[in-house]
């Protein structure tokens, strides 16, 4: 198992309380292995893994879409993953 890239994404997680609502941003990151994509809950095997996308939002980073055979996962992201799914394509591909 020997890491290919990573990349850094945003969990965005919304508290409520009786008064007020806010949003905590928690930092965390992609792995992309030659076996497998792992995330901070999930964990991929490569041959489920099918491609990743980018959309970008307004000069402010975008959403990183990894397809997979269990569906599409989104992964909010400031900035561009351009290297993160060249080096996907470039190995896998």
């Amino acid at each position: 198992m020997s890491l290919i890239a990573q990349q850094p994404y945003i969990k965005t997680e919304r508290k409520v309380t009786s008064i007020e609502q806010f949003e905590i941003d928690h930092d965390r990151i992609i792995y992309l292995y030659n076996d497998k994509v792992v995330t901070q809950n999930r964990e991929f095997p490569i041959k489920d893994v099918m491609d990743f996308s980018y959309r970008e939002i307004a000069n402010q980073g975008g959403i990183l879409y990894l397809h997979t055979l269990q569906g599409v996962y989104t992964y909010i992201v400031k900035s561009s993953p351009e290297a993160f799914i060249k080096a996907y394509r470039a190995y896998f591909k």
